[in-house]
């Protein structure tokens, strides 16, 4: 692969990092099957766009792109909660309705923002610092969220219900706000994408959960997650991985229409092999 073709892989590959921390929040902390990612992703980059065709400075736009995809989360959680529905049912009922709201945001399928400006410029080192700054500014606290007893409290909810509300803990609150925490990330990368690529497109979430999802494996499958130091390291290596292979499979000529096919293979191969490896050691 070229320089460029890396450099634009890791640039990609960070961003990707703050899809799969908000994808694994709900998936390994609060044991919650989340697929709201396909509609709070695109919520964050229709937000921004409006923001930024508006003549709002792009950093203004991100802490509200965050809220409001945040907000979509706490909906999800909500009709799960006194709904009883389904949580994958409610994630998919809200980002089809997302689609329908980022059209009438957008007034239109696409928008083009190359000359309104953006938090990016072609110097490919100084986006990756912007992006690593984000994505710190979100992981460390949170980071250090879990080592409280709050944190603690939070991970209860996901390693045992029963028990946490045997011990008084709100699993409604916690469930709610871990919610809002990790589509909120997924607003904040939708945001980061449309200003780095200066375009947005209402299509821009389709699949992006499994993005995520297989990211998050390969993490999972180099270092593990038995630690919670591993658990929080692994959306990153994995992210970051994971990027690389695409842009491998694309310089040895993998068409990009056969990506989404490429990554549910990834996804597959990484399962059949935890699979094979709880058998042969479990």
């Amino acid at each position: 692969m070229s320089v460029d073709l890396v450099m634009n892989g890791l640039q990609q590959g960070l961003i990707l990092a703050i899809i799969t921390y908000g994808i694994m929040i709900p998936f390994r902390f609060l044991d919650f099957t989340d697929l709201t990612a396909d509609g709070a992703y695109p919520l964050g980059g229709a937000v921004c766009a409006i923001f930024m065709s508006s003549g709002i400075h792009p950093a203004l736009a991100i802490p509200c792109c965050m809220i409001c995809s945040g907000c979509m989360g706490v909906c999800v959680a909500l009709i799960h909660l006194k709904l009883r529905i389904n949580s994958m049912l409610a994630g998919i009922i809200l980002s089809t309705m997302a689609y329908s709201v980022n059209l009438r945001l957008m007034g239109r399928p696409n928008i083009a923002l190359f000359e309104c400006g953006g938090l990016f410029g072609v110097n490919i080192l100084g986006n990756m610092t912007i992006i690593c700054l984000l994505l710190a500014s979100c992981v460390v606290p949170f980071a250090i969220f879990l080592r409280t007893d709050f944190g603690l409290r939070f991970r209860a909810v996901g390693l045992n219900q029963n028990l946490a509300k045997q011990r008084g803990i709100s699993i409604d609150k916690y469930t709610i706000a871990g919610l809002f925490v990790a589509c909120s990330l997924f607003g904040l990368a939708g945001s980061l994408i449309v200003q780095l690529q200066s375009y947005m497109d209402v299509g821009i979430g389709v699949g992006i959960l499994i993005h995520g999802l297989a990211s998050l494996m390969i993490g999972e499958a180099i270092i593990g997650n038995a630690t919670l130091n591993r658990q929080l390291v692994a959306p990153l290596l994995g992210a970051l991985v994971y990027q690389q292979v695409q842009g491998a499979a694309l310089s040895l000529g993998l068409a990009p229409s056969d990506l989404k096919f490429f990554t549910g293979a990834i996804v597959l191969l990484v399962i059949a092999m935890k699979r094979t490896e709880a058998k042969m050691f479990g």
